[in-house]
């Protein structure tokens, strides 16, 4: 009997430091730990956010001037027309067609008083300069003609069979005129013009 409860009492002894001993799972970190994860280790802290694509430009980074439109355009870009020069302006164009071979000239006169002489097919068939006295003449003979005031097809005076046409332009205005209409004034246009055929 004595030898039962000897046996029984070192059972219930090993019972007991048995369940001491597992401490119901506690651990032993102490309080304030971080929790440990499945693996046991600490959860790595959060990392910092990136700078935002939006904040403030380098210093070193190029941009318009303070104070200046970026759509402003610059000097160079805008274009700039040429004043119009006195000496290549066209003084007068005066076509004559008719004549017994039904023949086509045209003389073209600039302000510096240099001229061109045009064939039928308009190629250049001559070229010269007007001596300072005769383009002043000139330009005397076409202020008193006055284009302007000239009906575009004057008429009268007796027929001239085979006789010439002439078509002045001068200024925007467009005068044809035959031979026989031709007014004194004109008269005097074409009396300070270079011949309209060489030789």
């Amino acid at each position: 009997m004595r030898t039962l409860r000897a046996v029984a009492a070192v059972l219930l002894s090993a019972v007991v430091l048995a369940g001491c001993g597992s401490g119901g799972g506690g651990s032993d970190k102490p309080p304030g730990s971080p929790p440990t994860g499945s693996a046991g280790s600490a959860t790595p802290p959060a990392t910092a956010p990136a700078q935002s694509s939006s904040g403030p430009a380098s210093p070193g980074a190029t941009g318009p001037a303070p104070g200046k439109p970026s759509g402003a355009p610059s000097a160079s870009s805008v274009p700039v027309s040429p004043g119009p020069s006195s000496a290549l302006e066209r003084l007068v164009t005066v076509t004559r067609t008719g004549g017994y071979a039904g023949k086509s000239s045209t003389l073209l006169v600039k302000g510096d008083g240099s001229w061109t002489r045009l064939d039928r097919q308009m190629r250049p068939a001559g070229t010269g300069k007007l001596p300072a006295d005769r383009e002043a003449k000139l330009r005397t003979a076409l202020a008193q003609a006055d284009l302007a005031r000239l009906p575009r097809f004057p008429t009268g005076g007796p027929a001239v069979f085979d006789g010439f046409v002439y078509t002045f332009v001068q200024g925007g205005y467009e005068v044809t005129v035959a031979q026989e209409s031709l007014t004194p004034a004109l008269r005097g246009v074409l009396a300070e013009l270079p011949a309209f055929e060489e030789g």
